[in-house]
């Protein structure tokens, strides 16, 4: 398989061809926590809380699967465009078997930690017994996922987003289909409530894992992983945690802003907890939706760059940019035309709606500058730069967000949080255009 295609094919019908499946599939893998939550939230809303409370640890397993899938992508494609396939198919494989790795010692870790965890945030005890009984299930998965992820890195970095698109879309119909059957007990399936959560989205996981097995085993793929390639180069291993670490910590930093946010947001109501729960389940959906367009061109921008084609990384990472301002504006007018119907997919309680509207007024005044950052971030992690795209992330998830919180809510209470997030994207985009620049030039590459 030829992937010359990568810097021959016009700009925009191949940026297209690489990102709408992206972007279906990431849009796909937000329905995940969106289906979850939709019928948890039909259980209770202390099921509902228990959920949002695990969310962040979720998100974090996630983040380091994403992670390092990121650095393997970026890796294998700058190889592939350089001409280097055996190297390609080291940083597949060795990368493949840290993922499996990484994703045992994280079940392990999370499921023992999950109880001291919580305690930090609810002294409910039945929001904490709900809580331990969904994620000590899901978090059963975790090697899994990891897996998963790997496979679909591997796949986009030759070009194949069909792969990952129906892989990822069968995986999610499982979960839409077993969702309710488990959760609410179907047939002769027992009501296993919000357990039932749990089992379907990790049956789902499972289904997504086998079909890249297959595409991997039975279809036309020029990676190759192989125990002759077992052996740790440490040049790519340090490569591949270099980049991984950096896109980890990208996809982490929110789970922690969550965290101290949900700290922050419980000395008020835990209705605003919730609030700030469910805010994440719909923000996933749109922001997603963006960085599958990330997910597009960063073996694209990988390649490019591995061949030399400066001119077409410029032209692709402009491509990204008009495209993410087009949906993060889209995400905005929904928060303005139907903030009522979105917050009511999770709840049914009317003051929780009031504030959920009032959050996604505010907060969406920040959605079409923030497509700056994560295009910058995402277009330097691309290139292999991610120490620089870590800085990016720190900036709007640490550095401005949670001290603009707190002193936000001193003065404007809960609300105050809400304006930390629109303050931060405007902050954060104008050093994200900075940084990306100063890099172009250290690069020799236009502006």
């Amino acid at each position: 398989m030829n992937q010359t295609f990568m810097k021959e094919k016009k700009i925009l019908p191949l940026v297209l061809s690489m990102s709408l499946p992206m972007v279906i599939s990431m849009a796909v893998n937000s329905l995940y926590n969106i289906i979850d939550s939709y019928f948890v939230a039909k259980v209770s809303e202390n099921a509902m809380t228990a959920l949002a409370l695990v969310y962040p640890v979720q998100n974090l397993i996630n983040a380091i699967a994403i992670g390092f899938g990121v650095g393997m992508n970026a890796i294998i494609a700058f190889y592939l465009g350089a001409g280097d396939n055996i190297r390609a198919n080291k940083a597949a494989t060795q990368g493949t078997v840290l993922s499996f790795l990484h994703g045992m010692l994280l079940m392990v870790v999370c499921i023992m930690g999950m109880p001291a965890f919580l305690k930090n945030f609810s002294s409910d005890a039945q929001i904490t017994r709900l809580a331990l009984l969904y994620c000590n299930r899901a978090f059963l998965f975790s090697p899994v996922i990891m897996l998963g992820l790997s496979y679909e890195k591997i796949f986009q970095s030759i070009g194949k987003m069909n792969v990952s698109m129906f892989s990822m879309l069968c995986g999610c119909i499982v979960n839409i289909i077993l969702d309710p059957v488990l959760i609410f007990g179907i047939g002769f399936f027992p009501a296993l409530g919000i357990a039932g959560a749990a089992y379907a989205t990790g049956i789902g996981q499972c289904v997504t894992l086998i079909l890249y097995l297959l595409f991997y085993f039975f279809g036309n793929t020029p990676i190759k992983l192989n125990r002759t390639y077992l052996k740790f180069d440490p040049a790519i291993v340090r490569k591949l945690y270099t980049i991984g670490i950096s896109a980890t910590l990208n996809l982490a930093l929110p789970s922690l802003l969550i965290s101290v946010l949900n700290g922050l947001l419980a000395g008020f109501s835990e209705k605003y907890v919730l609030v700030l729960g469910v805010y994440y389940k719909l923000q996933t959906f749109i922001y997603l939706t963006a960085n599958g367009i990330i997910q597009g061109i960063r073996p694209l921008m990988g390649y490019n760059f591995g061949a030399g084609e400066y001119g077409r990384v410029k032209k692709i990472y402009h491509t990204a940019l008009r495209m993410n301002i087009g949906i993060m504006l889209l995400g905005m007018l929904l928060s303005w035309l139907i903030p009522e119907q979105l917050i009511g997919l999770f709840t049914n309680s009317q003051e929780t709606i009031t504030i959920g509207v009032t959050a996604l007024h505010i907060i969406s005044f920040g959605f079409v500058i923030s497509a700056v950052s994560i295009t910058c971030s995402g277009a330097l992690e691309g290139l292999g730069k991610g120490y620089q795209s870590l800085f990016i992330s720190l900036l709007r998830y640490v550095a401005v967000i949670l001290p603009a919180a707190y002193l936000f809510s001193r003065f404007n209470g809960a609300d105050g949080v809400w304006y930390a997030f629109c303050f931060t994207e405007f902050i954060s985009a104008g050093f994200a255009a900075f940084i990306y620049g100063r890099e172009n030039n250290k690069s020799r590459l236009p502006a």
